[in-house]
């Protein structure tokens, strides 16, 4: 029994794990806690957020630039003094005065220069001054607002009472004059008595008159007292020294009024002209 005992001890079995074993240890993972390799549970995340950074650093840089120059920008055109309205002009006024048309504009002088609305303005001085055709509201930098009109031309009057009426090349009625502008024919309507008066009412013959006095040439419109409609097809012309013309309907308006310009210069003795048929006007009386 004692030496069974005795080889047993000398044929140990498997030797139990422990500090003195001797087992080697598992290789350490990269990245694993140590004083050297950026221990610890932030090391690789902030390993990447510096790569990043690095790559995005020259980005973020423009980014942050642009956003304190568009913070900049818009204080210079908003919060600062720099860019307001202090000046407003006008041009092409002839018969209206700036001053009327300054009132009518109502530009808010001392606003910035970049919040003013140039379509209300533009519609402000068309609402109330309708001799105004149209106008071209520009910002002029940086402390201006330019004012660009362009006025209704009449070419016919009406008379009213004791004033006139003034149409322009559209049918547009934008003003009432105490006396007649010079140069500007005036409307002599009478249809009444006239067959065709049923089918074309008074402001359809107005139109037709309005397209004649458009027609002419200014040169002849200069010489042109009164248009004289008796009817759609029966359109006269009453000029200067009782002379008179047959001017048919108010077709081939372009060509009639080429034709009576050319009669004036060739006839200029004659008192009566006919140019209904603009490639055979007529004169007499000559």
């Amino acid at each position: 029994m004692a030496g069974a005992t005795t080889a047993q001890r000398g044929n140990p079995g498997p030797a139990r794990k422990g500090k003195g074993s001797g087992s080697p240890k598992p290789p350490k993972q990269q990245g694993s806690s140590g004083p050297s390799g950026g221990s610890g549970p932030r090391g690789p995340g902030v390993q990447r957020l510096v790569r990043r950074l690095r790559h995005r650093g020259p980005v973020l840089l423009c980014l942050l630039a642009a956003a304190l120059l568009t913070g900049g920008g818009s204080w210079v055109l908003y919060g600062s003094s720099w860019l307001r309205v202090e000046k407003v002009t006008t041009s092409g006024t002839q018969v209206l005065t700036p001053e009327q048309v300054l009132a009518a504009a109502a530009v808010p002088v001392g606003a910035p220069l970049v919040t003013v609305d140039t379509d209300e303005i533009a519609g402000r001085v068309r609402d109330r001054l309708p001799r105004v055709d149209s106008v071209d509201v520009v910002r002029a930098w940086p402390h201006g607002i330019g004012l660009k009109v362009t006025e209704r031309k009449p070419v016919l009057l009406i008379k009213k009472d004791a004033k006139f009426v003034e149409v322009d090349a559209s049918g547009v009625r934008f003003d009432t004059a105490a006396k007649a502008p010079a140069g500007v024919p005036v409307l002599e309507l009478s249809a009444a008595q006239s067959p065709s008066g049923r089918r074309f009412d008074e402001e359809r013959l107005l139109r037709e008159a309005v397209g004649v006095a458009g027609d002419l040439p200014e040169a002849v419109a200069k010489e042109t007292v009164q248009v004289k409609v008796g009817s759609y097809d029966s359109v006269a012309l009453e000029l200067t020294r009782g002379r008179t013309v047959v001017w048919g309907s108010g077709e081939q308006g372009g060509p009639k009024g080429r034709a009576l310009a050319a009669l004036l210069k060739a006839a200029p003795k004659a008192d009566r002209f006919d140019v209904s048929v603009p490639t055979a006007p007529a004169v007499s009386g000559s």
